[in-house]
């Protein structure tokens, strides 16, 4: 979306986006969810459900609990597997969208990582692979390699020997030097960084003493931890030099800009789009007025502003 005064181009590993505005995964469904509610082709791009290799139930009920300013989840990656997705939910996804989609990769090994991307790889629709070693409701995979930077190399250099398309590795909160494990996914091949994932949460019943969630804990997300997120994208994008996605909380264009400000070339939205479906098109809709109110005439010019 070009405004003749507002320009909110950005360029994400060599593909230009209309505006840096992306649905994150696990909130945006396929997309062809949210088309039945408006124009989906506004959005810079999305990213698409956590995709495994075999098919997900996901966690046991109750998986979700309402916060002050935010929620928690427990999921657990359910999904219809990476076969029925490209059968199934890929061509429902093309009817509706005509722009690259981002596909975010899950997994339990290495060699499962590789063979998701692999297959998601060859997709034509498919513009970024955003591997996902952060999840915190899944066990035995996800946030298990996304914890120690070794175990984040291996499986960003292993993803990137299958795949040709610019590889996003999304990081965890829940880590002691996230820049650490920043560094690491670029030193081993990443083109780019998204952060953060959830950070880990959990409510505790009153009336039963018991957890909220059936997995005790799940991932917090929501405008509380905005803060948080926008702290951590700073220090990411001082140490690399490889573009940073950056999310957690974002629930405004201003919030967008503050992001962009700290060093974010995109930024994804999250648990705003299951506050409010429309976020994302209102957030978009809503940037040049912010533009305008804080004296920027192009987006690509206020990527890490603050530094």
């Amino acid at each position: 979306m070009v405004n003749s005064r507002f320009d909110t181009r950005v360029d994400l590993c060599g593909i230009e986006l209309d505006n840096p505005v992306i649905p994150a995964s696990g909130t945006f469904g396929y997309g062809y969810e949210f088309a039945e509610l408006y124009d989906i082709n506004v959005l810079g791009t999305f990213s698409f459900k956590g995709t495994t290799l075999e098919p997900r139930f996901g966690n046991p009920t109750p998986r979700i609990a309402e916060c002050t300013s935010g929620m928690l989840n427990s999921v657990g990656l359910q999904n219809p597997g990476v076969k029925k997705v490209i059968s199934e939910e890929l061509p429902k996804m093309r009817a509706c969208f005509n722009k690259p989609v981002m596909a975010n990769v899950g997994g339990f090994s290495v060699e499962e990582y590789c063979k998701v991307a692999s297959m998601l790889d060859k997709e034509d629709c498919v513009g970024w692979l955003e591997v996902n070693i952060s999840c915190p409701n899944v066990h035995g995979g996800g946030m298990s390699f996304g914890t120690s930077p070794e175990a984040a190399a291996e499986v960003t250099s292993a993803v990137r020997a299958v795949t040709k398309k610019p590889l996003i590795v999304k990081l965890s909160p829940n880590v002691t030097d996230i820049v650490a494990m920043a560094k690491a996914c670029e030193d081993a091949g990443a083109d780019g960084i998204s952060l953060i994932n959830t950070l880990l949460g959990m409510r505790i019943d009153l009336r039963r003493r018991r957890p909220v969630l059936a997995n005790t804990a799940g991932g917090f997300s929501g405008p509380a931890i905005f803060p948080v997120a926008l702290r951590m994208v700073y220090a990411v994008s001082k140490a690399v030099n490889i573009p940073v996605v950056g999310m957690g909380g974002v629930a405004s264009a201003e919030d967008v800009i503050e992001m962009m400000l700290a060093g974010a070339t995109a930024v994804e939205i999250g648990a705003q789009n299951l506050v409010d479906p429309y976020a994302s098109r209102d957030i978009i809709a809503d940037l040049p007025r912010a533009m305008e109110k804080h004296s920027i005439t192009n987006l690509k010019d206020i990527i890490g502003g603050a530094h």
